[in-house]
């Protein structure tokens, strides 16, 4: 062979591989890396969603806890319908990833079409424009979630901004009740009659719903935040008389002055999941099998260890113990089971902030007696024989003329729950640094 036909082999062998080069490039820019895509409902949606190429640091954008068996859905669940979950992403990422539960459930919940997708508008069962990707679990659109268990999807690319409703629809085929809920959401949800999880208008989802259904996270790959604080505690952190679809429970005022703050002095760099239950209490449990509303021992497991990432831990937990005990309760009973969920958590390495219990004059349960235990459990706490740090709730939003009362423009107006303004004097009189760091020596 000549030099001149040798040059030509080589310019031509380089020719071919720039072409292909070139294909591939174009191929997987036009497929976002997440593989083959078809037109539905006006929208583009994304199929067989590839592993994240991204880096980043999986945190917990948005949870809430297992709270029960819905009623009314013991026989057929919600077979045949769409349910679109609507979230509140506290922090954002590259990539997504969901928790599904069928605790409640006697039978195995089919899924056999999943989605995400990012909220056109907050508060809107529209998705915004070539956001929705199709979720798989273990690489198959459908997945069977056991009676009593959890799955978690595969994570699929989309870019979940910082403050954006997230929908989560999900399409069960067949009966599989009772449905695993969460009652009180304070953000309304959506439910289509058949198959419309693709739907990207959302023209479909005619049937509003006050719950979260068998969803209970939202990871990200994000690149904003390092870990997770999990905040574990009743109504009063589940934001019962909070302003729904606005945001307002005091974790979310919490998680934006984190957001705000992150990197600056001893602000850690977290994001925040809530993981309070309406009525929940430390050391009792509902009725049934499993029991609603499980206590917070039964549940810190599942609900604090198992979330992602988890670098503090933020307990408010206490007064239910008090209020819905029929007997007088001894507060070291109170403080005992804090300080057992505290050993858990220090056991992982984590800190843990404890809250004062605030005053509930006025509301229908109090009794003279009760506030007494109310005050010696708010003593031990402030002791700093219970928690790693305190944050005084009692101090902030109590009546200054009358410390067994909330202060009256904090109170909801049933003299228990706090109003928006409460929730955020709550969240505004945190210590951020307290989230910092690791465990001490046991208490």
């Amino acid at each position: 062979m000549t030099k001149r036909h040798g040059y030509a082999l080589l310019a031509a062998v380089l020719a071919v591989v720039v072409v292909l080069s070139a294909a591939i490039y174009i191929g997987v820019a036009a497929d976002d890396g997440t593989g083959t895509r078809s037109d539905v409902a006006g929208g583009r949606t994304t199929h067989n969603a590839a592993a994240p190429a991204s880096t980043g640091t999986w945190v917990g954008a948005w949870s809430a806890s297992p709270a029960g068996a819905e009623p009314g859905t013991e026989t057929t669940g919600l077979a045949g319908r769409s349910v679109r979950n609507v979230v509140h992403a506290a922090a954002g990422g590259t990539s997504a990833r969901i928790t599904l539960s069928n605790l409640y459930g006697q039978q195995p919940l089919t899924v056999s079409h999943a989605t995400i997708a990012v909220a056109a508008t907050a508060n809107n069962a529209a998705a915004a424009v070539g956001t929705m990707r199709r979720l798989t679990f273990g690489g198959a659109t459908t997945v069977a979630v056991p009676a009593g268990g959890q799955v978690m999807s595969d994570a699929v690319r989309v870019r979940i901004p910082h403050g954006a409703d997230v929908l989560v629809t999900t399409y069960s085929p067949t009966p599989s009740g009772p449905v695993t809920y969460h009652p009180f959401a304070r953000q309304l949800s959506y439910v289509a009659e058949g198959d419309r999880t693709e739907d990207v208008s959302g023209v479909s989802y005619t049937g509003q719903s006050p719950y979260w259904r068998y969803l209970t996270a939202l990871d990200v790959l994000s690149d904003e935040a390092a870990g997770t604080v999990v905040v574990l505690g009743d109504s009063l952190t589940d934001g019962i008389t909070s302003t729904v679809g606005a945001n307002h429970r005091w974790t979310d005022v919490l998680s934006e002055r984190l957001r705000a703050s992150a990197g600056s002095g001893e602000t850690p760099r977290y994001s925040v999941v809530n993981q309070g239950i309406s009525g929940n209490r430390i050391l009792a449990a509902g009725l049934g099998r499993p029991a609603d509303n499980p206590s917070g021992l039964s549940r810190f497991g599942r609900d604090v260890l198992d979330r992602t990432n988890v670098r503090a831990v933020v307990i408010d937990l206490g007064v239910n113990d008090i209020l819905r005990n029929p007997n007088q309760v001894d507060p070291r009973t109170v403080t005992d089971g804090l300080r057992t969920l505290v050993r858990q958590a220090h056991a992982r390495g984590l800190r843990v902030v404890g809250a004062t219990l605030m005053p509930f004059q006025g509301h229908r349960g109090y009794t003279d007696a009760r506030d007494a235990v109310r005050r010696a459990v708010n003593a031990e706490i402030r002791s700093g024989n219970v928690y790693d740090a305190v944050v005084d709730f009692d101090a902030a939003l109590r009546d200054p003329y009358n410390p067994r009362r909330l202060r009256s423009d904090y109170d909801s107006g049933d003299h228990l729950h706090p109003s928006d303004k409460g929730y955020r004097r709550m969240a505004d009189v945190f210590d951020l640094g307290d989230l910092k760091g690791a465990a001490p020596a046991d208490l």
